[in-house]
């Protein structure tokens, strides 16, 4: 049995009516509630049934919209493409996907590729509209054509300054504005061009697009400790990248990851962490205030605008952040077992807490926290020698060995000692 699509979510362009197709046309003409925002709504100024504007919050809308679908034809006017970063799939989970029609037009990126003339079979898609552009940078550092749905806090100016401030400048910049409509306008710039451009209309999309010699970043950043800005002596405190290869990898990291770095020091496992979950959020933790600014300054050097520095002790420092995935300890200042209790009461079951132990006694506070709330670690000594020359010689030079000690969180609440 078909059930009954009581209602139909039409995509529009920015030339309202003459976008619509006929059988776009009919569905208004059929519906006795019409639903959008105040610019869509005006297309329709003929419309005689009951109007449903859309402002501020949109649950109470959605709320009436399924109420008025039990006995009403309601036709819902939006942007594009509904199911594209739209409003469709809202509708949808709502009302029932198996009451509802849609009716699409071209979505504004399929627009902003075709008035540039730029293929989009590889593009990826990403939206700032309405959320937070931390971690931007960082999701389209391995990206080589990007389309971006910006809005006025993150305009196509801000991300171009974003960009440029994390040294990730090379891109050439489309700015395609009021796309469909009488006030249509497509520009390229430059990132240090678009930085200060204030004429730019709010109704934009942003295409990003890498030059012919650019080569995407490797998968597994596997970063020399040469890399990083830290505190002297010069190899002094960082995790080598051997370490870290097999620390990052018992993290078992996803793209969305919430990480937690605690003694961060120079940053070097937040950013490999960042890299690997750019979708993610990565928190170091650091008290030192040299450390704290070292921190800093890597973080912008590697282009991963997903790591928040937070300036702090642990556990103190750890109350506010929210729930990690994974937790790393590089290190402790003699709080290991506050820090370990902490780190276990705030991963999400199946997290994982990683804890690097250079110390004897750093590992058996580290062992003795662990296994005192009946979890049993996975423990690694990882003993690692380099070549170094030696006249026409190559010799080994050994680095301090280290206890990798990995547990994983269970499903059940981990008890915390009274």
């Amino acid at each position: 049995m078909t059930r009954r699509q009581a209602v139909t979510v039409i995509g529009m362009g920015d030339d309202g009516c003459a976008s619509l197709t006929s059988r776009a046309v009919n569905s208004v003409a059929a519906a006795q509630v019409l639903v959008g925002g105040e610019r869509n709504l005006a297309f329709f100024p003929q419309f005689t049934g009951e109007r449903i504007a859309i402002k501020g919050a949109l649950e109470p809308v959605l709320d009436r919209v399924a109420s008025l679908a039990n006995e009403h034809q309601v036709c819902v006017l939006a942007s594009g493409d509904p199911l594209f970063f739209g409003i469709g799939a809202k509708v949808a989970a709502r009302v029932g996907a198996e009451h509802v029609a849609f009716l699409p037009a071209p979505s504004s990126m399929q627009w902003a590729f075709a008035r540039t003339g730029i293929a989009w079979d590889d593009a990826a898609f990403v939206s700032v509209h309405g959320r937070s552009a931390d971690g931007f940078v960082n999701r389209v550092r391995s990206l080589s054509k990007v389309a971006v749905l910006t809005d006025a806090e993150s305009s196509p100016a801000a991300l171009a300054t974003r960009l440029l401030e994390y040294g990730d400048a090379d891109w050439t910049a489309w700015v395609c504005e009021r796309l469909g409509g009488t006030g249509e306008r497509v520009r390229s710039f430059a990132l240090p061009e678009l930085s200060a451009a204030r004429d730019i209309d709010p109704l934009n999309v942003l295409l990003l697009v890498r030059g012919p010699d650019w080569r995407c970043h490797t998968s597994i950043p596997y970063l020399h400790e040469d890399a990083f800005a830290k505190r002297m002596p010069k190899n002094g405190l960082i995790t080598k990248r051997e370490v870290r290869l097999l620390s990052l990898g018992a993290l078992a990291l996803r793209p969305d990851s919430v990480v937690w770095d605690i003694g961060a020091g120079s940053g070097s496992v937040s950013i490999e962490a960042a890299m690997l979950a750019p979708r993610g959020r990565v928190y170091a933790i650091e008290i030192d205030p040299e450390g704290v600014a070292i921190c800093r300054d890597n973080v912008r050097t590697h282009g991963t605008d997903n790591v928040r520095v937070v300036e702090g002790r642990a556990p103190e420092a750890l109350a506010a952040l929210e729930a990690p995935d994974a937790v790393f300890v590089g290190g402790s200042k003699g709080s290991m077992d506050a820090i370990v209790g902490a780190s276990l009461a705030a991963l999400r079951p199946g997290g994982r807490l990683v804890i690097n132990a250079v110390t004897l006694e750093n590992v058996g506070e580290a062992y003795a926290a662990l296994r005192s709330r009946s979890l049993d670690p996975e423990v690694t000594l990882v003993q690692v020698s380099r070549g170094v020359p030696l006249a026409r010689y190559q010799r080994y030079e050994a680095l301090n060995p280290i206890h990798i000690l990995a547990v994983e969180k269970p499903d059940a609440t981990v008890g915390m000692p009274s």
